[in-house]
């Protein structure tokens, strides 16, 4: 079933100020970049206990973000410490309030925790925050209605811009259903004299198996963008060095065919025709017998 998300740029302008809420969902995000927060600082969305989210550039090049994770009951003066702080370098802000004002302190930290969490076992961005502060304890209901609250700001945090929660990997509690997905898919191959590895498509995009195995070095010709991903499957310990190669020790996912080649064969490569079925027709062959 889709969803109906109505954004209101407050300024008229594409990158200014704007708010998201979605169809029937008492809750409401407000993005902001750094530049243009002191002209809507003084509105009264600012006054809501909510949860927040700053991004800045990363530490570490093999990142696209560098995201802080935090809950305030008053969204303003929260944020008003953070302009302050030499240590909180963001770029960008989006928060989440409540539009009934229901939310509570012991809710607000209980989406900050689950918040942190998902980030960090998502392995896209860098998370500021470190650690995942403990659950506090909710009523059951309260869980179920928090967990609600928290599938809509997943839905919405990527259209406004933060990537954050596109997991980089399957979760170790969904490996099954890829592998049983894989038998009514098409599986790839690539196949070498010393490793072997294995992809699937699906709708999360380009998924490398578990088990499959990669090239320890990478050519000199490598690009910058594939330097720094490979280099991030590594202290993400996606890869791990096993002997004389690298081990894919969760299913990864990859936003292309190319993508996925290039971390297994070590350079820069054509995923289209390096990946083979196990008739050897290439992935490009594939596409081209379902687009006739």
């Amino acid at each position: 079933m889709g969803k109906k998300l109505t954004v209101y740029m407050i300024d008229g302008t594409e990158y200014g100020p704007r708010f998201s809420e979605i169809g029937n969902w008492v809750g409401k995000a407000v993005y902001c970049p750094r530049s243009s927060i002191q002209k809507i600082i003084n509105r009264p969305e600012f006054d809501n206990p909510g949860i927040y989210c700053l991004k800045g550039d990363p530490l570490d090049e093999a990142f696209q973000e560098k995201i802080y994770i935090g809950e305030a009951e008053n969204i303003r003066n929260r944020l008003k410490q953070h302009l302050t702080d030499s240590n909180k370098d963001f770029k960008e802000l989006i928060f989440f309030i409540s539009k009934d004002e229901l939310l509570t302190k012991t809710q607000i930290k209980y989406l900050e925790s689950r918040l942190i969490q998902l980030a960090i076992e998502a392995k896209t961005a860098e998370i500021d925050n470190g650690t995942s502060p403990s659950l506090p304890t909710l009523h059951e209901a309260d869980i179920s209605d928090m967990e609600y609250f928290l599938d809509q700001m997943k839905l919405m945090l990527p259209v406004m811009g933060f990537r954050f929660l596109i997991s980089s990997t399957i979760k170790q509690s969904e490996h099954q259903d890829i592998i049983e997905t894989s038998k009514n898919e098409t599986l790839y191959y690539i196949k070498t004299k010393t490793f072997n590895a294995t992809m699937l498509e699906s709708d999360k995009g380009y998924i490398v198996l578990k088990g499959s195995e990669a090239k320890k070095t990478l050519s000199d010709s490598t690009t910058e963008t594939y330097t720094n991903l490979r280099r991030k499957l590594i202290e993400t310990k996606i890869l791990e060095e096993v002997g004389d190669k690298y081990i894919f020790a969760e299913d990864a996912i990859f936003n292309s065919p190319s993508s996925a080649s290039n971390m297994v064969l070590g350079r820069n490569s054509n995923g289209f025709t390096e990946w083979v079925n196990e008739n050897g027709k290439t992935f490009k062959q594939i596409q081209e017998l379902l687009n006739q």
